[in-house]
């Protein structure tokens, strides 16, 4: 599967326990996107839009979400350990349970 998704319309996708690792997700539209236990691990999503995503359990250790929007989005449980969040928009995300672990939160909201 090519994994360059850079600007992608994936709105409402299914996506639950897919593998996307290093995954190229810059500026790619996941609004409610079902994204439960996906491996995300080192996914470029820089700029993406993941309002009200589902990302329970998933795994995003060293992700770069910088200036991503994810308002009202489900990180319960999410391992999010390194991941770059600097200038995200997390107004309302569910971070319950969310390994936050030497993640960079610089100027997220």
């Amino acid at each position: 599967m090519d994994k360059n998704l850079r600007g992608a319309d994936l709105r409402y996708a299914i996506l639950r326990g897919a593998d996307l690792r290093y995954a190229i997700l810059i500026g790619a539209d996941l609004r409610y996107a079902i994204l439960i236990g996906a491996d995300l691990t080192g996914a470029k999503m820089w700029g993406a839009d993941l309002e009200g995503a589902n990302l329970y359990g998933a795994d995003l250790e060293g992700a770069n979400l910088y200036g991503a929007y994810l308002e009202d989005a489900n990180l319960e449980g999410a391992n999010l350990k390194g991941a770059n969040l600097s200038r995200a928009n997390l107004s309302g995300a569910n971070l319950k349970g969310a390994n936050l672990s030497r993640a960079n939160l610089s100027g997220a909201n």
